[in-house]
């Protein structure tokens, strides 16, 4: 699952980053707040990359992904990149489970198949 889910996450670190450059042309935004809100999403994706695994990251990662859509608001095309990053961020976990599942499996039946050594 961590594979998969990574690879959804630094693909959002990029759409974030580009998405701030395009919320700069905003003449109603700072500078500082674009940068401020983006760099603190783009920092988020890379720290959810070590902790996907761990208990609440999945949960943080579709708060990322609820954050990403509400972009929508400021970059109305987000609104659609954030949909398919949120199907995207389901797939990884869903299909990462079960990879993770079957891995498990196929390492117990190998060990368990595995003559003991006396």
């Amino acid at each position: 699952m961590r594979t998969l889910c990574s690879s959804t996450l630094i693909g959002e670190f990029f759409i974030i980053g580009f998405a701030g450059l395009v919320a700069m042309k905003d003449p109603g935004l700072s500078m500082t707040t674009v940068w401020t809100v983006s760099g603190v999403a783009m920092f988020l994706c890379l720290v959810l990359c070590g902790l996907v695994t761990r208990p609440g990251g999945v949960a943080l990662g579709w708060a990322l992904q609820i954050g990403l859509v509400a972009s929508g608001f400021v970059v109305p095309m987000m609104f659609f990149l954030g949909v398919v990053f949120a199907a995207l961020w389901w797939a990884s976990v869903h299909y990462g489970r079960k990879v993770d599942e079957a891995k498990a499996r196929f390492a117990a039946q190998a060990e368990s198949s595995t003559p003991d050594a006396a």
